[in-house]
């Protein structure tokens, strides 16, 4: 099975760059354009999604979280807000995603794949739990003795974003903008014959033309191929794994079936 996912927040990068930024304001327009690309790109192609989204998300686009909906994808958690996280997100994220959306949220991303406290998510009864990407990331992961592969931890599956066997390239957004599409293609291809399904992630802001914005300061890492490139680059992934013949499918739909 195929696990896409999107990290649906306000946009916060340019504050890890020292701009002074309104999240709420100019980061929220980024992100209703990205979210909506995203939304053109999946119904374009015929397959579901996950989108991870925090509450400051959902309350400040209402009208984009209807469409998420709408179009069969599955709603789950990523904390309240993304540039400031704090434990109890964990329960009053769930809790104010289900009042608004009037659905079950059955998963949770911890902003930025930061640990999270996997006791109190299965007190709160998630179903599985996406925060963790096995793989070296300088200044951020450095995940190298954790399992690649989906595994139960205090009764909560643990759904880690997929990396290459033995080296563990992580195959997440950044990889996407920056590698060659052959060579993403032929890891994805090389994953799943390995794992039997593949995981990755991506945000609504990688689908806004960034590089038209010097004054975000992005780096060139996240601005390469950012805005209709990587439509173009998502779009050509999902239809070569829809020509070899992979299903796609939501988190909770993958962990319902494995557990």
């Amino acid at each position: 099975m195929i696990l896409l996912s999107f990290d649906t927040e306000e946009f916060d990068v340019p504050r890890e760059h020292g701009v002074d930024y309104d999240t709420l304001k100019e980061g929220m327009e980024v992100s209703r354009y990205g979210t909506n690309r995203i939304l053109d790109c999946l119904k374009e192609c015929g397959v579901k999604g996950t989108f991870f989204c925090t509450t400051n998300f959902a309350t400040h686009a209402p009208e984009v979280m209807k469409r998420i909906m709408d179009e069969g994808h599955e709603v789950a958690a990523h904390g309240c807000d993304h540039w400031d996280p704090k434990p109890e997100d964990v329960v009053n994220s769930k809790k104010i995603l289900e009042q608004l959306t009037g659905r079950q949220i059955k998963g949770y991303r911890q902003p930025r794949m930061f640990k999270v406290d996997l006791k109190e998510q299965a007190r709160r009864g998630y179903l599985y739990n996406a925060s963790l990407n096995p793989a070296f990331i300088p200044g951020r992961y450095m995940h190298l003795t954790t399992p690649r592969t989906w595994f139960m931890k205090e009764g909560v599956m643990q759904i880690p974003a997929s990396v290459s066997p033995w080296l563990r390239i992580p195959m997440f957004w950044l990889s996407l903008h920056n590698f060659p599409l052959w060579l993403y293609k032929t890891l994805c291809h090389r994953i799943i014959r390995h794992d039997g399904y593949f995981n990755t992630y991506f945000h609504p802001w990688e689908f806004y033309p960034l590089g038209e914005h010097p004054e975000l300061r992005m780096p060139f890492i996240i601005r390469n191929h950012a805005g209709q490139g990587m439509y173009d680059r998502l779009k050509a992934v999902i239809l070569d794994l829809k020509a070899r013949g992979e299903e796609f499918g939501t988190y909770s739909e993958f962990a319902e079936r494995h557990i």
